[in-house]
């Protein structure tokens, strides 16, 4: 709902459009530095409570985000509703990865799922164009009611079989989750800063201090009795695999999709309404994701089917290349429509990859870890995106968009490829 209204916030509250990434990159470094702590929590304390309480946070934080004067306020509220949706979604997939086999329910589960989650992301999309046109501050406003009204639903819904027993002590290994999501933080600030201005000192401090950071991270891990990560956890089935490939999918996607708005609102003078509009076009995922991809998942494995779309997205990406001051809805069509029919035939088997192998009690962490690489790779493809699309200078041109569009297709090309090396990996030939 937000990212079609980033344009409309960043002139309403003075932000550069080299700075306006960070109304996005401060939810999704919050929200992945603390989602693998979020699956721990959620492990450990049951995920129903988990799941209500993050709820109920970002509900009421997502409100006082409408009330914003100033961008560090906002930037605030971002990182808080970032940190909570960090605890929230862990605990929803390990709620849904528990109450399903292994096999093909989970995959049908997983698929109707990731099509709940494709749906909200449309209506999204669409809404906040049409609430953006009444002012960007009621896309804060009208989360903040639907979030009441799901933990309302949720409360009354979801059942009590998870009740967790009184955790150990030192269950929750905090100072982990802050020291990584400090080193995601100042990677990315670093990484913008040095991209924008290659002889400013704060840029190579901050990644200087990035390293030190996941330094003292890996320091916490191996001396606190309930690492964030649990010993062994990452070298179970493909999970290291799939967190890359998430990385750099949803790291190409927001790329595209942050470069995509921009250009259609600030260089094409659409309205946030009409790229909303626009961005609908992929909601042929929704005809898919919950008929056709877990048949074809449950026929030819779950790494072939992740790999079509992988190749999908890529001709997506590709034929975006060719955009131009001139183009026009029919211009975007086919991109868009490939879009979809990609993320139907990624996300569920991606999911379901990732976690094959895992031992049950530790679904919640590896959830944690493949939604942290989705958001590192949204924060650090947008962040990329916006260098190469500024490195021409402060207003671009249509020549500027098309360099950067290079970007995201580079992403998902490489994921292409690690999907395909886990295909035939060791570990990944003998499993569907």
């Amino acid at each position: 709902m937000l990212n079609v209204a980033v344009p409309s916030i960043a002139d309403d509250i003075g932000l550069a459009t080299g700075s306006a990434h960070w109304i996005i990159s401060a939810y999704v470094l919050a929200y992945g530095g603390f989602m693998i702590l979020g699956g721990r929590v959620a492990d450990l304390l049951g995920r129903r409570r988990v799941f209500l309480a993050a709820l109920a946070v970002f509900a009421v934080v997502s409100a006082l985000g409408g009330f914003a004067q100033e961008s560090w306020m906002l930037i605030a509220v971002r990182l808080v509703t970032g940190a909570a949706a960090g605890f929230m979604t862990p605990a929803g997939f390990s709620l849904l990865t528990t109450s399903f086999p292994e096999g093909e329910r989970r995959g049908r589960a997983l698929a109707v799922y990731g099509a709940i989650g494709a749906a909200g992301f449309y209506l999204g999309v669409v809404a906040g164009g049409v609430i953006t046109s009444f002012g960007w501050r009621w896309v804060f406003f009208v989360p903040a009611v639907i979030a009441l009204a799901f933990l309302v639903v949720g409360a009354g819904s979801i059942p009590r079989s998870d009740a967790a027993a009184r955790p150990p002590r030192g269950s929750f290994d905090v100072g982990g989750a802050v020291t990584l999501t400090a080193a995601m933080m100042s990677f990315i600030y670093g990484v913008v800063t040095v991209g924008e201005h290659p002889a400013d000192l704060f840029g190579y401090g901050a990644l200087t201090l990035s390293v030190a950071f996941f330094v003292a991270f890996l320091l916490i891990e191996r001396r606190v009795a309930q690492p964030l990560v649990p010993s062994g956890v990452m070298t179970q089935g493909r999970l290291p695999w799939m967190s890359a490939v998430g990385m750099l999918f949803i790291g190409g996607f927001f790329a595209w999709q942050f470069l995509l708005t921009l250009f259609l609102q600030q260089h094409l003078g659409w309205g946030p309404l009409e790229t909303g509009l626009s961005f609908t076009v992929m909601a042929v995922e929704l005809l898919i994701a919950p008929t056709l991809t877990p048949k074809i998942a449950a026929r030819f494995g779950n790494l072939p089917t992740l790999i079509a779309g992988l190749v999908a997205i890529s001709a997506a990406f590709l034929l975006s290349l060719r955009l131009d001051g001139s183009a026009g809805f029919l211009d975007l069509l086919p991109s868009l429509l490939l879009v979809g029919v990609a993320f139907a035939l990624i996300y569920g088997p991606l999911t379901a990859a990732a976690v094959e192998g895992v031992d049950e009690a530790q679904h919640g962490v590896a959830g944690g870890i493949v939604y942290t690489g989705f958001q590192f790779g949204a924060a650090l493809g947008v962040s990329i995106v916006t260098i190469v699309l500024l490195a021409g200078g402060s207003d671009p041109g249509s020549a500027d968009y098309a360099r950067a569009l290079w970007v995201p297709f580079a992403a998902v090309l490489i994921g292409l490829v690690v999907a395909v090396a886990a295909r035939f990996s060791p570990r990944g030939a003998g499993a569907r």
